[in-house]
């Protein structure tokens, strides 16, 4: 598997077209999705597990495929990102898995991804892989943190296994402070790797570490020379944070991507609740619409906890007709 992947099929990794402007349709809740509409087993939310059988594979092939229809059905991108939100040392361990198993399945899901790519391509156009990073710790808590050496030390494998890949850029969901952020994107700028950095935000609007959204951003790209291709949110309602884009500034066009959680609820109260607050699809799909009126340079259309293609169709039915 290692020997098998030719990086020279990373076709836009140094051309991103989401980059330009080219709006993508991204896909929705994945874990929520194959939990409570599947009724999959996922220990520790690792839809990575799937990669482990053939059911598993197929199931996600369905998934990817409700949302290549969606890019079809409005002659938009795609951005295809793979199941490894988990797919990190920690919590590959805890799941039992060995360094070798995890740097397999990292590659077996690009490989899968390539393949999508190669069936879609004549009817969406671009298509771009993503290979997806995951938080150390726990996604909605910042109690513990890494430095920034830490950070790109510990996700720097994962940022290599990807740039060794057809793999156009990494992209790591759910961030909540900021030196993990760093630490992923100076990885990534060893690697040459474009990386995009997604946080989470609690109902004030501001990362589970505390600290407002401008100056995460602000942070990273002082760090880093402005490395990221782009910024995302993701996990959390627009209603959670759309009041902190009142003040303007230049930050707000560094943000690309959006990615919101289908329920009102707070991260709290997600983590106590047992089923699947489906939220409101359309009313979802019109708050798209009013947000990209401040973040003008939104180009990334897709759902996080609890969404589902409809949230995505209605999305983009509201923004694209």
């Amino acid at each position: 598997m290692q020997n098998a992947i030719n990086t020279s099929t990373a076709i836009h990794r140094h051309h991103l077209p989401q980059a330009n402007n080219t709006l993508l349709v991204c896909d929705g809740g994945m874990e929520t999705t194959m939990i409570f509409h599947e009724g999959i087993d996922l220990p520790a939310f690792a839809s990575f597990t799937l990669l482990s059988s053939a059911q598993g594979i197929s199931k996600l092939k369905e998934y990817y495929g409700r949302y290549a229809d969606i890019a079809k059905r409005h002659s938009a991108g795609f951005i295809i990102e793979t199941p490894t939100w988990r797919a990190n040392s920690d919590w590959g361990t805890k799941l039992g898995y060995s360094s070798a198993e995890l740097e397999a399945i990292n590659r077996q899901s690009i490989q899968l991804l390539v393949e999508l790519r190669e069936q879609w391509k004549s009817a969406i156009n671009p298509i771009v892989i993503g290979g997806v990073i995951g938080p150390r710790g726990d996604g909605y808590s910042a109690a513990t943190r890494m430095t920034i050496e830490e950070a790109a030390s510990y996700h720097g494998e994962q940022v290599r296994i990807f740039a060794d890949t057809p793999a156009d850029l990494v992209t790591a969901y759910t961030l909540n402070y900021v030196e993990e952020a760093v630490g992923i994107t100076l990885a990534a700028k060893t690697h040459q790797m474009p990386v995009a950095l997604s946080f989470t935000l609690e109902t004030d609007g501001r990362l589970p570490s505390g600290q407002h959204l401008r100056d995460a951003i602000t942070r990273v790209d002082a760090a880093s020379d402005s490395y990221p291709a782009y910024y995302q949110i993701n996990c959390a309602h627009p209603s959670h944070f759309e009041h902190i884009f009142g003040e303007g500034g230049a930050w707000l066009e560094r943000i690309r991507g959006l990615r919101a959680n289908a329920s009102r609820k707070s991260h709290a109260e997600l983590d106590e609740f047992t089923g699947l607050d489906a939220g409101n699809p359309e009313e979802l799909g019109q708050s798209y619409q009013l947000l990209r009126k401040q973040l003008t340079k939104l180009s990334l259309i897709g759902g996080c906890c609890g969404t589902d293609h409809r949230h995505i169709s209605a999305m983009c039915n509201a923004m694209l007709g």
